[in-house]
């Protein structure tokens, strides 16, 4: 039985020779390029606003609320083309209609102007994330995890990075310094677009599938001979509508730790404001660190479904910290609420990589790209309702608030485990009947 090696080799290692080969080190040089730039436009972009815009709080946010919701259609849009026309052609039409995008902040200063070029950047910002998740299932084909692991990786310490230069900017805080900022995240988008543009495109790789119905599968493609299948639609696809649409609350520790976690502190308890901070480095260095560990422990059907019901019981156990800090001193609560971050960011861990890989597992090989597009859409959602939902519901009802959201989170986790072990099940039958004892072999090693 073949094991995964991605966890025995060092970062730096598997960095140099990912899975996926040449193709796949350029791609991840670019995503930490691209996400260099994105950590510049976070940091400065909401005092770019305010102090070069001169927009108000409403206006602001107005303008990323519109924005969200851009990107949820980023997500699926993507998907839908990457079934018609080459991924690294729609790759690199994205670093470029962002890097026109983010050029033109630098001329439309009123509210009315920036609506839409904002909200075009957003758009074209996930779905670039989508298309990077399809060239990493077809390049890195049954090691799509280490991939993954890799990517997540890169894209974290390049995001420190973009906000390391972006906080030099925002001491100089002069006019042109925020313009300067603006323009560095454009200038990534440039440079992204030409280290994609050295890529080969990638082919579909072969791994197992289930129907589009959810009832009864379809064989994957071994020995390099794919069965006959009609194109399915996601959109119905009840089953795998369900999986996204369960995903998006196993998604909210990205709302707990950027959105949560800080106000909860300021608002009502008596750690100190200075531990904000903290809790990004903690979650850069443990992403950094651990991502290709945990990814290689979450390969394949089983652990990935595993890995769901685990990151649901983290959220409890974060949820709960975050709750009783409340009650405690200023020491205890530093140290509990620095607690909650480094569960938080476990859950994000094990989350990543089970999302990313039942999202390949349940999706039918001819319409991978489409299905991927739509499983996308649940990070673009939470990202729009996690806020809100934390603000106006789980912080408004006090700690106990956050009990109940971390229960909602680990029941939701069990029913998401349950329903794609049930849909993988459905699976294996119709696999064993259909290849041949070779490929059967085959298909058994890429599933352990």
């Amino acid at each position: 039985m073949r094991r995964s090696t991605g966890g025995r080799q060092g970062l730096i290692a598997q960095l140099r020779n990912p899975p996926g080969g040449r193709d796949a080190r350029i791609m991840l040089l670019a995503l930490a390029v691209d996400r260099t730039g994105s950590g510049l436009w976070a940091a400065s972009s909401v005092l770019y606003f305010t102090l070069v815009s001169h927009l108000s709080a409403q206006q602001i946010g107005v303008l990323l609320g519109a924005a969200g919701v851009a990107g949820i259609v980023g997500s699926p849009l993507a998907g839908r083309l990457a079934g018609r026309f080459p991924v690294r052609s729609l790759l690199i039409g994205c670093h470029l209609l962002r890097l026109g995008t983010l050029s033109l902040l630098q001329v439309c200063t009123g509210f009315d102007a920036l609506l839409p070029v904002v909200a075009v950047t957003y758009l074209g910002d996930r779905a670039a994330k989508t298309l990077e998740m399809l060239f990493a299932t077809r390049a890195a084909g049954e090691r799509r995890a280490a991939y993954q692991a890799l990517s997540r990786s890169a894209a974290n310490a390049g995001y420190g990075v973009g906000a390391g230069i972006a906080a030099f900017g925002l001491a100089v805080g002069t006019r042109d310094a925020y313009r300067a900022l603006i323009l560095g995240n454009a200038l990534s988008f440039a440079v992204a677009a030409a280290l994609v543009w050295r890529t080969r495109e990638a082919r579909e790789s072969s791994v197992r599938v289930a129907r589009s119905d959810g009832a009864a599968p379809l064989a994957a493609t071994v020995d390099g001979k794919q069965p006959r299948e009609r194109r399915a639609s996601p959109w119905r696809d009840r089953g795998y509508l369900s999986f996204v649409l369960l995903d998006i609350p196993m998604n909210l520790d990205d709302s707990v730790l950027n959105v949560g976690l800080p106000l909860w502190l300021v608002s009502r308890t008596s750690a100190p404001h200075a531990l904000v901070p903290a809790f990004l480095v903690i979650n850069t260095v443990l992403v950094v660190v651990l991502q290709l560990s945990v990814s290689a422990r979450a390969e394949g059907p089983r652990r990935a479904t595993r890995a769901v019901l685990l990151a649901g019981v983290t959220m409890l156990v974060c949820c709960t910290a975050m709750a009783a800090a409340t009650r405690s001193g200023s020491r205890v609560a530093t140290a509990v609420l620095l607690a909650a971050a480094l569960l938080v960011t476990l859950a994000e861990l094990m989350r990543s990589v089970s999302s990313w890989e039942l999202a390949v597992l349940l999706a039918p090989e001819g319409a991978r790209a489409s299905y991927l597009g739509v499983a996308g859409m649940s990070q673009s959602i939470q990202k729009s309702a996690g806020p809100p939902l934390l603000t106006g519901v789980v912080m408004a009802a006090g700690p106990a608030g956050w009990v109940v959201l971390g229960a909602v989170v680990a029941g939701l986790s069990v029913v998401q485990r349950t329903s794609c072990m049930r849909r993988l099940r459905a699976l294996e039958p119709e696999v064993d009947r259909s290849l041949t004892n070779s490929g059967r072999r085959a298909l058994n090693q890429a599933s352990n």
